[in-house]
């Protein structure tokens, strides 16, 4: 993972078309998220209610990219 990435944990709360999901991160921040590469490989499945990690890119935070679902 480059240095100037953030990573910042999530819940899912909407699924959308093409992978794409909308994460909370605090109280009031949504994003925009899809899947990585080694997720979508690994056939890992995510559904509203999941908590995530997310990373954002520093240009752009209302997106971000799933790299890890957390086990509850």
């Amino acid at each position: 993972m480059p240095k100037d990435e953030i990573e910042v944990e999530g819940r899912v709360i909407e699924a959308l078309p093409n992978a794409m999901f909308k994460v909370e991160i605090d109280e009031q921040h949504q994003v925009l998220a899809v899947l990585s590469g080694r997720i979508r490989m690994n056939f890992v499945r995510i559904v509203p209610g999941d908590k995530v990690k997310v990373v954002l890119s520093p240009y752009d935070l209302t997106r971000g990219r799933i790299i890890w679902r957390v086990r509850s």
